[in-house]
């Protein structure tokens, strides 16, 4: 650790103490002034719930929006533990210029103004986030909604905004107690139904809230737990792709699982006077997935001697009607795949007013998640080399209907074995792969700000943070073999106590066997073949960051005439370091010992924001700044694997950079926004983005002379040295623009008959002239959808409440986890999803503060699609998994 951040670390932690000490010596003479009952001095409205419901989560959203010196957006709970939506990912897809990407059925990774989640950081109170994926970008299902009071998505940063996204930062918030006049326990019980067809699946969730002040409100204390037991199920189709438009080969499978997710929050404040203010928060969430699934995979043109008989053809040259006879493989395969996830991040904040003027703040935190993962699947298929026919048509829903001539829902037709000969040179009954990811964080803060009374100056601010990173992807895979050798593809029978059932009812199949893959790996029915492999080498890796970052802010309030302009303007300077250890293998064999590589930068971000009060409740909003994104931790691995590549008859490598710089952009924002007495509000804002560097991977020359390869592949040719290494660099960026359109319109305003009744809605369109994959490449940015619509009418009066909400967005790039465990890109078709929701809260009598609550996630069932070739007629994913139906109460008292 470099000196500089040895300093900020024993500096930070002196001040913490003796902040605390001052504190605790202030708090006898200023506690007796302090009326009792009374909030703390810093107590916001926002957080104060004097009224609930739809209508009071948006105007505190509204106004949290309107005060706020950056372009901001902004979701409110509509009381203790209810964010308007399921899930906190459901509430950020519908705010202006942000969408959302499915995972299953559950909206789980955000994108900000086209850019995927990588691009954006996600704060907890402020402080920056791990993530449980290989990468940066966070899985915002892992925090319970219950459990979250607000959320802030800034647009714009400002210097004082530590941990920024190059897209945009979302800041997560948890209640604060002494923001409370009184002490208040909120009581959640969900039931849940998912309908897939006939089949309905049942489950729960929960959450109780608690907040209360003690010491004559200077000692504040909220708890939360919120459980999920959620049942899942779903149909998949997907493709191996197409050849001239002809279907290479299919995977079918319906697949059942649960999702269980348990979450605690937890805050402790205290105020002794108003010189002092401490706060300790915790944050906890274990989110346990497991899926079954079961189908068939097929090779047509890709198989082993299918043969293509005749079929029709469309205007986009792809094959949609098809007879293959003597296809080979057919194999019935059956999955287990479950993920354990553990996610924890503590901080504590101390603020001290040491007179009038300055104020100095220090703050600690830690954010650490793990995530065990496994995928398993086990083989079986026609006994002695068996072959098939295959009728298949194009289903205008995204799909192809097959029918096949032999029945694989009997086990005794069966034999568990290498049908497709996959395994090469071992006979491969089924496959095994275990991931490790594992992500640290920890975060020191010490800031100094200087008021002011009068002057075009009202505040400045200067600050240091540090944070050390850690995250690592662990990889462990094996063959699942008939014998200890691996060697001889043994037919084995099919244990009966193995055999789940044989239900499929989809895309043409009626019935296919279903096995217990988990239960025969346990049960000892396979020898195991680990495996050794440049691929897999390739996914263990570790990367360690060092990142200083030190800033300087003026807060400015000044008069342009008659305008009064409030804003900001600073600088920060972030120095980071990173490093990563790694194998470099050749033929699978590693070369050397691990070894560590990495390197350094330092960025200079200024940033500018203004707005303008102009009359009539007017704001024209005016940002600023050079903005950065920290590279992927997967191109930052020092892993590399080198070979021959046997087609082409040259050697050739690929692999991680550990000295890649970040992405930066120049940006600028434009903002004007029309309040209605903070009621609603319209705007209308552009922004642009030129991005000076882009992270894209890039084949240069490489003398393979400078490794110690040994014993060399023979017949290579004169000259063999002279090879190709494939890593990511930085490269030319590009520019990216586009404008947003929103309203939050009660309609009473327009018409007083229409009290009650609400509209919120929003477009936004982008174009990028940015090219990813570098110079001269044609594939979209990932994440960018060109057109993204959100629209949300509600009804709210008399305890009634009702709310119909819809969502699209257009065809987009974007990733997921491929058959190896890496991500992998594919374009997603667009979407648009509908959610209902209505409810009654009781006014008055025994009843009081009882509400009942009816919901329907995902109403006209809209499947999860992702295409080949930019063509829907070609699809390569489709996912159904029903419409989700909740029905509950909630008690406030």
């Amino acid at each position: 650790m470099p000196n500089h951040q040895r300093n900020l670390l024993s500096t930070a932690l002196a001040t913490g103490l003796l902040m605390l000490a001052a504190g605790a010596q202030a708090a006898p003479q200023d506690t007796a002034t302090q009326p009792a009952g009374t909030p703390a001095a810093d107590a916001t409205e926002l957080d104060a719930v004097v009224v609930t419901g739809i209508r009071r989560g948006i105007e505190d959203a509204i106004d949290t929006k309107r005060e706020s010196t950056s372009i901001v957006e902004a979701i409110s709970a509509e009381d203790i533990g209810k964010l308007p939506d399921m899930s906190i990912a459901d509430s950020l897809a519908r705010l202006p210029g942000l969408t959302a990407q499915r995972f299953g059925n559950r909206p789980q990774e955000i994108n900000i103004r086209g850019f995927a989640g990588d691009f954006s950081t996600t704060l907890l109170n402020g402080r920056e986030q791990v993530s449980l994926g290989n990468n940066r970008g966070v899985e915002f299902d892992q925090y319970p909604s219950e459990l979250v009071n607000q959320v802030l998505v800034y647009k714009t940063p400002d210097a004082a905004l530590v941990g920024q996204g190059l897209s945009g930062t979302v800041d997560l918030r948890t209640v604060r107690p002494l923001s409370f006049a009184e002490r208040v326990t909120a009581v959640n019980l969900r039931a849940d139904m998912n309908r897939l067809g006939d089949e309905d699946e049942w489950g729960g969730r929960g959450s109780i809230s608690y907040i209360d002040q003690f010491a004559d409100d200077t000692v504040g204390v909220a708890v939360g737990f919120a459980r999920m037991d959620n049942p899942t199920q779903g149909r998949q189709f997907e493709s191996w792709g197409y050849d001239n438009g002809v279907l290479g080969g299919a995977n079918l499978h319906a697949i059942h699982g649960t999702n269980e997710r348990d979450g605690l929050m937890g805050v402790l404040e205290w105020r002794p006077s108003d010189a002092y203010h401490s706060t300790l928060d915790v944050f906890y969430s274990s989110f346990d997935k497991e899926e079954r699934k079961h189908g068939l995979q097929m090779g047509l043109v890709w198989g082993n001697g299918s043969n293509l008989v005749g079929g029709a053809t469309n205007d986009t040259g792809t094959m949609v009607e098809a007879h293959w006879e003597d296809v080979k493989p057919i194999v019935a395969r059956s999955d287990y795949n479950a993920a354990d996830d553990r996610l924890f991040a503590l901080g504590w904040n101390q603020e001290l007013r040491l007179n009038q003027d300055w104020t100095v703040t220090a703050d600690i935190g830690h954010s650490s998640a793990t995530r065990d993962e496994r995928i398993l699947e086990v083989y079986a298929g026609l006994p002695d080399g068996g072959r098939d026919t295959v009728d298949l048509v194009y289903n205008p829903e995204g799909f192809f209907d097959f029918t096949l001539g032999q029945d694989y829902s009997d086990p005794s037709q069966l034999r568990m074995f290498d049908p497709g000969g996959w395994g090469v040179d071992r006979a491969q009954a089924g496959y095994l792969k275990d991931f490790e990811v594992t992500d640290e964080l920890t975060s020191l803060r010490l800031g100094l700000t200087r008021s002011f009374e009068q002057g075009v100056l009202s505040a400045l601010h200067f600050g240091a943070n540090l944070t050390d990173r850690a995250k690592s992807r662990a990889s462990s895979e094996a063959t699942l073999c008939a014998t200890a050798a691996c060697v001889d593809n043994v037919e084995m029978a099919i244990p009966e106590q193995y055999v789940l059932g044989n239900d499929f009812g989809h895309f043409g199949l009626p019935g296919v066997i279903a096995l217990d893959a988990l239960g025969m790996l346990e049960g000892g029915v396979f020898q195991l073949w680990h495996k050794d492999h440049g691929d897999i080498d390739n996914k263990n890796w570790r990367v360690n960051e060092e990142v200083a970052t030190f800033y300087v802010q003026a807060d400015l309030d000044a008069m342009l005439g008659s305008v009064p302009v409030r804003g900001n303007v600073g600088v920060q300077v972030v120095d980071a370091e990173q490093d990563s250890t790694g194998v470099a293998t050749f033929q699978g064999v590693a070369l050397e010992a691990a070894a560590t590589r990495g390197g350094s930068t330092t960025e200079v971000l200024p940033s500018l924001n203004l707005s303008f009060e102009l009359p009539a409740d007017q704001v024209l909003r005016f940002g600023a700044a050079r903005q950065m994104a920290r590279p992927r931790m997967d191109d930052l691995r020092a892993n590399a694997a080198y070979g021959f590549d046997s087609q082409r008859g040259i050697l050739s490598g690929s692999g991680g950079n550990p000295e890649l710089d970040p992405w930066l952009a120049d940006a600028f924002d434009l903002s004007y926004e029309k309040y209605f007495g903070g009621r609603g509000y319209v705007s209308a804002a552009y922004f642009h983005k030129d991005l000076k560097t882009y992270i894209y991977s890039q084949t240069t020359a490489f003398d393979f002379r400078q490794l110690p390869l040994g014993p060399l592949p023979p017949g290579l040719p004169d000259g063999w040295w002279e090879g190709e290494y494939t890593q990511p660099v930085n490269g030319e960026g590009g520019t990216l623009e586009g404008y947003e359109l929103a309203l939050s319109v009660p309609l009473e305003l327009l018409w007083a008959p229409l009290e009650g009744f609400g509209i919120v809605g929003s477009y936004s369109e982008t174009d990028s002239e940015i090219e990813p994959l570098g110079p001269g490449s044609n594939e979209p940015l990932p994440g960018l959808s060109r057109y993204v619509s959100n629209v949300t009418a509600y009804y709210e009066r008399h305890g009634f409440s009702a709310r119909v909400a819809h969502r699209k967005r257009s065809r987009f790039l974007g990733e997921v986890q491929g058959a190896g465990g890496d991500r992998t890109k594919v374009y997603f078709d667009g979407e648009a999803v509908t959610d209902v929701q209505l409810g009654y809260t009781f006014q008055s009598g025994p009843l009081e503060n009882l509400s009942l609550l009816l919901q329907v996630n995902n109403l006209e069932n809209e499947p999860y699609r992702t295409i080949h070739d930019g063509l829907s007629e070609r699809p390569h994913q489709y996912f159904e998994f029903g419409r989700t139906y909740l029905a509950g109460i909630s008690y406030r008292f």
